[in-house]
């Protein structure tokens, strides 16, 4: 950015409040979602959704860098997209079955001998589930700024004795995704990064779905420059920017940058049955089950309802500094893709609103 455009950027006249009296349908909804940055509800977010495959809307609300007052770019603006991660990862490992690279109900122990051996065994179906009795997070593990690589990251948790008998309970975590990663790795003969590149970003053409690790000023084949939002958190007099982190050991459960374009792409190709064979793909998809009641999670994926009783997969995700949508309407054509450069910004009842009575039901 030149020094023109930085002062002309901070010294525009602030977006107003739009009025929502009258409107209906992508019109209304386009308001609330500015709003919710003119108020400061949140600092930047960036927002895709298609239907049978065209798009209904894609846009930036308020900014990537609230001090250097850049504007979000759905199709530019890298954002740390959490647990949309292990949708990615789902998707990967769909395509490693495929292959028959890997055993879904194989024991984790096959492709990771050197983990320590716990009371019960577990297999990869169970850790991408969440049911293999995993601990989660403690303390401030949450926002470790350690260069740990996966094979490392299994140092935090790795003594750990299981919560549950694996099958037997269900406890959403990270872990789960790092030790699945690690088989997944181990299994292929290449880093995870490198596996989920070549066979599930590159046929996609998500150019921008990238580690965090990775270099931030990328050049796409167009040559327009991909930079990075900056990262905040609320307080009570506005946003601070977060804490350092560094997610790559959890790349798999919540450590990928991309743009809410990018994240779109992955969802019209679950819709249009793309890259992977239907059967597998619908055992990703479908939910899990403990003691015979569903557990409302496939295999890196949410399966569920919204509020008006629409099915869904997909995932929300909350990390250091982001929070991010991701929903998949199979029965009305429909992609939803959303990504905000805050933790939690609170704002998920107004998203959950929106896109039931405005977007979906339009």
């Amino acid at each position: 950015m030149s020094l023109f455009e930085y002062l002309q950027n901070l010294f525009q006249s602030s977006p107003k409040t739009k009025s929502i009296k009258g409107l209906k349908g992508l019109d209304l909804a386009n308001a609330i979602f500015q709003n919710l940055a003119v108020e400061n509800k949140i600092p930047g977010m960036a927002i895709t959704i298609k239907r049978e495959g065209e798009i209904l809307l894609k846009k930036g609300y308020g900014y990537a860098d609230l001090e250097r007052r850049i504007k979000v770019n759905p199709e530019k603006t890298l954002f740390r997209i959490a647990s949309i991660s292990k949708c990615i990862t789902g998707v990967a490992l769909a395509k490693m079955i495929e292959e028959g690279i890997v055993d879904l109900d194989g024991s984790f122990y096959n492709y990771v001998p050197y983990y320590p051996k716990k009371k019960y065994d577990f297999t990869l179906r169970q850790l991408a589930s969440h049911t293999a009795g995993i601990r989660g997070y403690r303390g401030k593990e949450f926002g470790l700024n350690k260069p740990y690589s996966i094979k490392e990251g299994i140092e935090i948790f790795k003594n750990d004795p299981l919560v549950f008998e694996p099958g037997k309970g269900y406890l959403y975590n990270s872990f789960n995704f790092v030790l699945l990663s690690l088989a997944m790795q181990e299994a292929s003969g290449i880093p995870f990064e490198t596996y989920v590149k070549e066979n599930v970003l590159d046929p996609l053409e998500m150019r921008n779905t990238i580690p965090e690790k990775v270099t931030l000023a990328l050049l796409s084949d167009q040559e327009m420059l991909v930079e990075q939002s900056r990262n905040y958190t609320r307080t009570k007099i506005g946003f601070k920017q977060a804490i350092p982190v560094n997610n790559f050991y959890k790349l798999a459960g919540g450590g990928y940058l991309s743009t809410s374009s990018d994240i779109a792409k992955m969802g019209q190709a679950i819709l249009n049955k793309k890259l992977v064979k239907p059967h597998i793909l619908s055992e990703i998809l479908a939910s899990q089950s403990v003691n015979e009641k569903p557990t409302y999670y496939g295999l890196g994926f949410q399966v569920s309802q919204d509020d008006e009783g629409r099915n869904y997969v997909g995932h929300i995700g909350n990390s250091v500094g982001a929070y991010s949508n991701f929903f998949i309407y199979p029965n009305e054509n429909i992609v939803v893709s959303i990504l905000i450069n805050c933790s939690d910004p609170k704002v998920q009842d107004d998203l959950n609103r929106t896109f039931s009575n405005q977007v979906i039901g339009f």
